[in-house]
């Protein structure tokens, strides 16, 4: 699963702090790794401007064809430009003019959208929620003091596991890795476990709304229409994001009577964010988790050569510590490679704030601009077999994923790199090296046979079209 689903929308005092990366697209099949814009197949090379000035008539006609024209009540077209990963690409070179986030109409059913990190253009208020974020949320003290918090997650889903391994039961990998991860949430954010029909309940609207939100509407490509709402994609996601709401309000007006009444304050995120009148949201990994076991899987060589470097740092302990991940090299490796195959979001969407240049191409301000992050994570020019799972490739290495190095950024670049990747790294390595060091892992009998499915399927997160189940025994 993907770093940013399922995202939890928090509310309180009619504030929203969205702390998702742009929580992703879904495909049946790969993007294109070859450049093009929307909705031709390949723009012509850009037009020199004329020498003199012409007629108006002749004006409208020499103009570049690879400018999308804008229309009005309609939105200029969305541009997709190709990029050579040894170049850094327009999110580095333009990044304070293409830093705005390019929005659907079904984000913005109950006002969503005008409070959200994730959504606002880069002003001062989207400025204040970042730096609250980075000082208040995902800071190196903050994370500290949660760190016996991730612990207990994966602890959780390590017995979750071993009950599984003791029928002999496949179990659904993602779908674990999920329940695991809204348990940290919980615990992070409440002090407290949501209720199971609760939690599942939560799990399944989210996953309802990425679907809905990534999907077609014409609201977004004929604005003028969006107010009859034709498909009915903001009203039931409005739906969505009221139950979400309902659901974190009952914990908000628990603690709000809590405090009220005396109590000792249990400083979690939640008594945070009230002294600050202010809520956040999270991602999970499970996406990740999922697709680096799909991998792995398929080649048990590099799970055996992973596991036995576990064996040789962790020793006997039954779980990893996140003091343990940087002297696990291999395991850093895997997850690097995995989010390179298998990024979080591989088309984020952009709004160019100012009229700019990209590689000779005339991006008009408000043009929707999608960065395709799959493509430059496969870059023959950059890796050496790229679409091949080869952990190897980043051992000795110094590429990471954190906005750095733009032959790998899953998570993005610049001002809208993912805020909460500092708490996302941790947990994914938790995760991965605890399943691996405690379990041997083999496939179904029917999977084994017809192979494992690896698609992706499109929606605002990614997941796999076919949940991976995967057969745990537990090492002695």
């Amino acid at each position: 699963m993907a770093f940013f689903l399922p995202f939890v929308l928090l509310n309180l005092a009619h504030h929203l702090l969205l702390l998702c990366p742009p929580a992703l697209p879904r495909f049946s099949q790969p993007p294109s790794t070859r450049p093009t814009a929307a909705p031709t197949d390949r723009q012509p090379a850009p037009a020199r401007p004329p020498a003199a000035p012409l007629p108006r008539a002749s004006r409208r006609a020499a103009r570049p064809a690879h400018v999308a024209q804008p229309r009005r009540r309609a939105r200029r077209r969305r541009l997709i430009p190709g990029h050579d990963a040894r170049d850094p690409p327009a999110l580095q070179r333009h990044n304070a003019d293409i830093a705005a986030r390019s929005i659907g109409d079904s984000t913005r059913a109950c006002g969503h959208c005008e409070s959200s990190v994730l959504c606002l253009p880069p002003r001062r208020k989207w400025r204040a929620l970042r730096r609250l974020g980075a000082a208040d949320l995902f800071s190196p003290q903050r994370l500290a003091a949660t760190r016996p918090l991730r612990q207990e997650a994966v602890a959780g889903l390590v017995r979750r596991v071993s009950d599984h391994a003791a029928r002999g039961a496949p179990v659904d990998v993602g779908r674990a890795a999920h329940a695991a991860a809204l348990g940290l949430l919980s615990r992070t954010m409440f002090s407290a476990d949501l209720h199971p029909a609760t939690a599942s309940e939560m799990s399944d609207v989210v996953d309802e709304a990425s679907v809905l939100a990534a999907g077609p509407n014409v609201s977004d490509f004929l604005p003028a229409l969006a107010a009859a709402d034709l498909q009915g994609v903001r009203r039931r996601m409005a739906r969505l994001v009221r139950r979400m709401y309902a659901i974190i309000d009952e914990q908000i007006e628990r603690r709000v009577h809590s405090r009220a009444a005396g109590e000792a304050r249990r400083n979690d995120l939640l008594d945070v964010m009230l002294d600050k009148d202010l809520f956040t949201g999270g991602e999970t990994t499970s996406h990740t988790i999922e697709c680096a076991r799909g991998e792995l899987l398929q080649a048990p060589n590099t799970m055996r050569k992973l596991q036995d470097e576990l064996k040789s740092v962790v020793g006997t302990k039954q779980q990893i510590d996140e003091t343990d991940i940087s002297k696990l090299p291999y395991l850093q490796a895997v997850v690097k490679e995995t989010l390179r195959l298998h990024p979080p979001v591989p088309l984020p969407p952009y709004e160019a704030e100012a009229t700019v240049e990209v590689q000779g191409y005339t991006i008009p301000k408000g043009t929707k601009v999608l960065i395709n992050i799959w493509a430059i994570n496969r870059c023959a020019d950059a890796w050496i077999e790229p679409n091949k799972f080869m952990p190897e490739r980043f051992l000795g290495s110094e590429v990471n994923f954190m906005g750095r190095d733009f032959q790998l950024i899953p998570f993005g670049a610049g001002r809208r790199i993912c805020l909460g990747l500092p708490l996302a790294y941790r947990m994914v390595h938790l995760m991965l090296g605890s399943l691996l060091i405690r379990f041997r892992w083999t496939l179904p009998t029917e999977v084994e046979k017809n192979g494992v499915n690896m698609r992706e399927r499109f929606g605002l997160a990614l997941s796999l079209v076919v949940p991976l189940r995967a057969v745990p025994e537990e090492i002695h």
